[in-house]
């Protein structure tokens, strides 16, 4: 069982930035591939960003690309998304998710754990 904790989300105006964390409880972190999606009210839930379990293969959604950073902290069971360049279709809540894989996926089916999410919303 892993357990996931998001955080840093807000209000913030358009063209702004957040960095967004995730905090994992297990020791074997380094293990999962980890992801972060999106839900806008009255939508699906959407791919944002995914990483390997390593860091070294990342992949983002048209959508958030040249925006969007996603990082990994091994040592501390964290996994972060910079959020840059912020328009109000940013505007949702943010979920963390980890896979019992070292490699990623972009649909949330493919995913074991999830966060409760973060509120990000940004004004124009």
């Amino acid at each position: 069982q892993v357990q996931l904790v998001e955080s840093g989300g807000g209000l913030v105006q358009a063209g702004g930035s957040l960095r967004l964390s995730c905090a994992a409880s297990r020791r074997t972190f380094s293990s999962y591939a980890m992801g972060w999606f999106r839900q806008a009210p009255g939508k699906e839930r959407e791919f944002a960003a995914a990483i390997s379990w390593s860091g070294a293969y990342t992949d983002y959604a048209d959508s958030v690309k040249g925006r969007f950073t996603i990082s990994r902290d091994n040592a501390e069971s964290s996994v972060y998304l910079h959020v840059n360049s912020l328009k109000p279709e940013d505007t949702a809540v943010y979920y963390c998710a980890a896979k019992r894989s070292i490699a990623y996926a972009t649909s949330p089916e493919n995913y074991d754990y999830w966060g409760q999410g973060t509120q990000v919303t940004v004004s124009s």
